[in-house]
C-alpha cells in the first residue's frame, strides 16, 4: 500500500507538471491582451507597454513559464490582474465556499442515489426499476442551467419560497442561509444523482447474478441477509470511483451553477478569470482543479482496496 501511494504521488506530480505546461501554452495563445483588459480600450501605447513589461509579457514564453513555475514551488501564486490582490488567499477563500456547496450536494446526493440504485437493481425490469431509471435518465439529460432556471422560476419568482441568489452572507441568519442553499444544492445534485444511481443499479444487477449470490439464495439463506452481507458490499464498490471523481467536478465544474445563483465560489471565480483574461488566476485555478481530481481519485483507489479484500495494491 505504501509503495502504491508513493508511486501514485509521483504520478500526480508528473500529471500536474504536464497540466501546467498545457495550461500555460493555452493561455499564451488565446486571443486578447491582459494589459488591454487591465487598462481598458482607451489606454495609450506607452501605458500598455509599461504594463506588459511589469507583467513580464515582453519576455520569451519559456522564461515566463519557468518564472511562474518557480513562484508556484515557492508558494507564491502571483497577483490577480482582475482584482489586484494576491491569488493565494483569494483562492483559499473561494475554495472553502465551493467546498461547502460541494459537501452539501454530496451529503444530499450520495445516500439518496445509492438507495435508488439499490432499489432499481433489486427490482430489475419491474415498475420501481422503470420509474427510477426514467427519472435518473431525465436527470442526466437535463443541463444545470435549465434545472437552475426552472427552480428559480418556480420557487423564487412564482411561489416566493426561496431566494433566487446565494451570496454566502452569514449575517442573514442560519435558516435564511439554509434556504439560500436549497436550490443550488438541488441543481448540482440532480446530475450526480443520475450518474451515481445508474452506476449503482448496474452494479447491483451484476452482483445479484453472480454464482456466489445465487448459491447463497439456493441454500436457503434469507434474501435480506444475502443482499446486505454479500451483495451490497461488492455492488457499491464501483460507485466509490464515481463519487470520488465527481468531487473534482463539483469544485471545478460548477461554473454554471455558481454563476446562475451568484454564489462566490471557485467556479464563478474561474469564469471571472476567463472573462477578464486574468491569466495568472486562470492558470492557478486550473492547476488546483487538476490537483483535486488527482487526490480524489487516489483516495478512491485506496478506499476501493480497503473495502475489497480481493484487490491488492503493491
Amino acid at each position: 500500500m505504501g509503495r502504491f501511494i508513493l508511486r501514485r504521488s509521483l504520478l500526480i506530480i508528473l500529471v500536474l507538471f504536464l497540466v501546467s505546461v498545457i495550461v500555460f501554452l493555452i493561455t499564451s495563445i488565446i486571443p486578447g491582451d491582459p494589459a488591454q483588459a487591465i487598462l481598458g480600450q482607451s489606454a495609450t501605447p506607452e501605458a500598455l507597454h509599461a504594463v506588459r513589461h511589469q507583467l513580464g509579457l515582453d519576455q520569451p514564453a519559456i522564461l515566463r513559464y519557468f518564472s511562474w513555475l518557480g513562484n508556484l514551488l515557492r508558494g507564491n501564486l502571483g497577483e490577480s490582474l482582475t482584482f489586484q490582490v494576491p491569488i493565494g488567499p483569494l483562492l483559499l477563500s473561494k475554495l472553502g465556499n465551493s467546498a461547502i456547496l460541494a459537501g452539501a450536494a454530496l451529503l444530499f446526493t450520495v445516500p439518496i442515489s445509492l438507495l435508488l440504485g439499490v432499489i432499481a437493481g433489486l427490482t430489475k425490469n419491474r415498475w420501481p426499476d422503470t420509474t427510477i431509471s426514467l427519472l435518473t435518465l431525465a436527470g442526466v439529460a437535463q443541463p444545470e442551467f435549465v434545472t437552475g432556471t426552472f427552480l428559480i422560476a418556480i420557487f423564487a419568482t412564482w411561489l416566493h419560497w426561496l431566494p433566487a441568489t446565494n451570496t454566502f452572507d452569514t449575517s442573514i441568519g442560519f435558516w435564511p442561509m439554509v434556504q439560500s442553499f436549497i436550490m443550488p444544492v438541488v441543481t448540482l445534485s440532480l446530475v450526480l444523482l443520475a450518474y451515481i444511481g445508474r452506476m449503482t443499479r448496474t452494479s447491483v444487477i451484476d452482483v445479484m447474478e453472480t454464482d456466489y449470490v445465487r448459491t447463497a439464495i439456493l441454500k436457503g439463506m434469507p434474501y435480506r441477509t444475502v443482499v446486505l452481507r454479500h451483495a451490497l458490499r461488492n455492488a457499491l464498490l464501483p460507485s466509490i470511483t464515481i463519487i470520488a471523481s465527481n468531487v473534482g467536478w463539483l469544485l471545478g465544474g460548477i461554473v454554471v451553477t455558481e454563476s446562475l445563483f451568484g454564489y462566490p465560489g471557485l467556479g464563478r471565480l474561474l469564469l471571472q478569470a476567463v472573462q477578464g483574461r486574468d491569466v495568472p488566476m486562470l492558470q492557478d485555478i486550473t492547476l488546483l482543479i487538476a490537483l483535486v481530481f488527482s487526490l480524489s481519485n487516489l483516495a478512491a483507489d485506496v478506499l476501493y482496496a480497503l473495502l475489497n479484500p480481493r484487490v491488492r495494491l503493491a
